[in-house]
């Protein structure tokens, strides 16, 4: 169905983006099969938190965040903003910020320590991503496009960009993140990585379409092979979801 397939990201993403290593803020809508697979994989792990933003279901368009930290827009109700405080955990700092380009997911990419941000983007509003993510910030453009935050993700052990990214790039943008990249594609080759296409440090997932060459292109860079949560003694092995029935 389509909410599994290349539109899964729109509807989830957030780092643990919106996977996160700490939790998950998937969309609220009760009749979404997206629920049911992420509680399945992450609940005994991270928390699941279900939430509206500005009462849209495109959670991960318009949040960008990683363990440090949660930036959510300025069309977020305080309602919104005090559900997403209450149920996570107390060092995760969740604020909302006064940014004209609003869908933060879409102009924000990030990790734990570093982010790349539109080059637009207003001067407090780099402040506060370096203050809030605790990341050092570049400004930057990915295959040429300022939308990094689409075309763009990345993690603590690995990154995805466009396809189009040319390698001088990916040893550029590979330097200022310290992690390795590739140029990869998801949804049988879609360059919207970021639109397709969720992860942690243990944990990915991604659109029904993802083909088998490029799940395994993923899972390499992000090093999901083994991987398991930080903080769980148990070994559970990360998912790579390419179908939800």
């Amino acid at each position: 169905m389509a909410e599994a397939a290349a539109a899964l990201l729109a509807l989830s993403r957030s780092s643990c983006h919106f996977l996160f290593n700490p939790f998950l803020l998937p969309p609220t809508h009760p009749h979404s099969p997206l629920h049911s697979v992420f509680e399945a994989e992450l609940a005994d792990h991270i928390p699941v938190v279900k939430t509206s933003v500005a009462g849209t279901r495109l959670v991960g368009r318009v949040c960008v965040g990683n363990r440090h930290g949660l930036l959510m827009p300025n069309t977020a109700t305080d309602q919104e903003l005090q559900h997403v405080r209450n149920s996570l955990p107390d060092e995760v700092v969740v604020q909302r910020l006064d940014e004209r380009l609003s869908a933060l997911g879409n102009v924000i990419a990030t990790n734990d320590y570093a982010a790349l941000i539109h080059p637009d983007v207003d001067r407090e509003t780099e402040e506060v991503a370096a203050d809030v993510l605790g990341v050092e910030v570049f400004r930057q453009a990915v295959a040429g496009n300022t939308l990094v935050g689409s075309f763009a993700v990345f993690t603590n052990q690995g990154g995805v960009v466009a396809p189009q990214a040319t390698i001088e790039e990916l040893d550029e943008l590979s330097s200022l993140l310290q992690v390795p990249l590739v140029a990869g594609s998801v949804n049988r080759g879609s360059d919207v990585v970021g639109a397709g296409l969720v992860a942690n440090d243990w944990a990915a997932f991604c659109g029904v379409d993802t083909t088998a060459t490029e799940l395994s292109v993923i899972e390499s860079v992000l090093k999901l092979r083994g991987a398991a949560p930080s903080d769980v003694a148990t070994e559970m092995r990360a998912s790579l979801i390419d179908a939800i029935a």
